[in-house]
């Protein structure tokens, strides 16, 4: 599962070269960091059965606010948004020309 996200980081890094390998790698993996927090607020669920598959025990129940295509762009928009003022005013205050 993680080399897709880290393959998806390396291709993206050889098309553009101004984000750092470090800032698209969490990009790739950003939901799947922000699915443990929203699974202990509650607003995703999850069943643990012992034997559901032969990787993993858990019946993903409800989980649309990390997995689902709409909200993996809407995620993939507010990540570049950020990304991009933060970028902006380093570059501005700090002159070093990130």
């Amino acid at each position: 599962m993680f080399i897709g996200y880290f393959g998806m980081g390396f291709a993206v890094k050889k098309l553009v070269n101004k984000p750092s390998l470090g800032t698209l790698f969490f990009a790739t993996q950003f939901v799947d960091l922000l699915w443990p927090l929203f699974l202990i607020f509650g607003f995703e669920q999850v069943l643990i059965e012992k034997g559901n598959t032969a990787v993993t025990p858990l019946n993903f129940i409800y989980y649309p606010f990390t997995h689902s295509l709409i909200a993996d762009i809407i995620w993939a928009l507010l990540f570049w948004i950020v990304y991009y003022v933060i970028r902006k005013n380093v570059k501005i205050s700090s002159g070093l020309g990130f």
